[in-house]
């Protein structure tokens, strides 16, 4: 079982910028397509963004585009969400997600896409 494991989140006020980041360890994630999701309390869990294992294509949601970047360092099997502009409405846990084996240019945005969570990180939006 491949455990995630997200970091940088965190408390930040409206129309600031903040940083979280997801580690994948194993050989694999260079082969391994990567997506952020989150889910607000009282809410289902939603998908943010996902970035492909080659050439490193991107899908946002909605709600994410413009304002969210998703990029990924393979020499760090590491994948990050910088995330700018924030809205209360951003307030969530976000959760990195990851699988191996899809094709070089896939962009997942179903959970059931995933095989690989983590815990998820705290991020909170003040007004």
């Amino acid at each position: 079982q491949v455990q995630l494991v997200e970091s940088g989140g965190g408390l930040v006020q409206v129309g600031g910028s903040l940083r979280v980041s997801c580690v994948a360890p194993g050989r694999t994630f260079s082969r391994t397509t990567m997506g952020w999701f989150r889910q607000a309390p009282g809410k289902e869990r939603e998908f943010v963004a996902t970035i492909s294992w080659s050439h490193g294509r991107t899908f946002y949601a909605d709600s994410a585009k413009g304002r969210f970047t998703i990029s990924r360092d393979n020499a760090k099997n590491t994948v990050y969400l910088q995330m700018n502009s924030l809205k209360p409405e951003d307030t969530a846990v976000y959760f990195c997600a990851g699988v191996y084996g899809s094709s070089k240019d896939s962009v997942l945005h179903e959970e059931y896409d995933y095989d690989y969570w983590g815990q998820g990180t705290q991020v909170t939006v003040s007004s």
